[in-house]
């Protein structure tokens, strides 16, 4: 089932598409987004549930790397066109209506 787009799904979405071929991590995720791991991770698990995401745990010794391997999250084909699609149509929807644009600063609409 795909995931509801709210504020938080766009937000991540609208990072992943800023770069589509590239891996995200969610430390990174996380500093461009604002969101804390509790935030973060439940999302990517959610897109990746709907097949909107992959993941690849990132190749390297731990013992060698003095840190645990990182896992790098990227967009499907399917997510990369559903997201574009899904934050194009919430961009329509929160454009100001043609009787919103005629207004001037003050006017009430009738």
């Amino acid at each position: 089932m795909p995931p509801q787009i709210t504020v938080a799904v766009a937000t991540i979405l609208r990072v992943f598409l800023e770069d589509p071929e590239k891996d995200h991590y969610g430390y990174d995720l996380m500093k461009k987004t604002g969101f804390a791991s509790g935030k973060i991770y439940p999302l990517l698990a959610r897109l990746r549930a709907a097949g909107w995401l992959t993941v690849a745990e990132e190749d390297i010794d731990p013992a060698v790397a003095g840190r645990p391997a990182r896992r790098g999250y990227r967009l499907t084909a399917e997510g990369a066109r559903v997201a574009r699609l899904e934050l194009a149509r919430l961009n329509d929807q929160l454009r100001p209506s043609a009787a919103l644009r005629g207004l001037r600063l003050g006017e009430e609409l009738q």
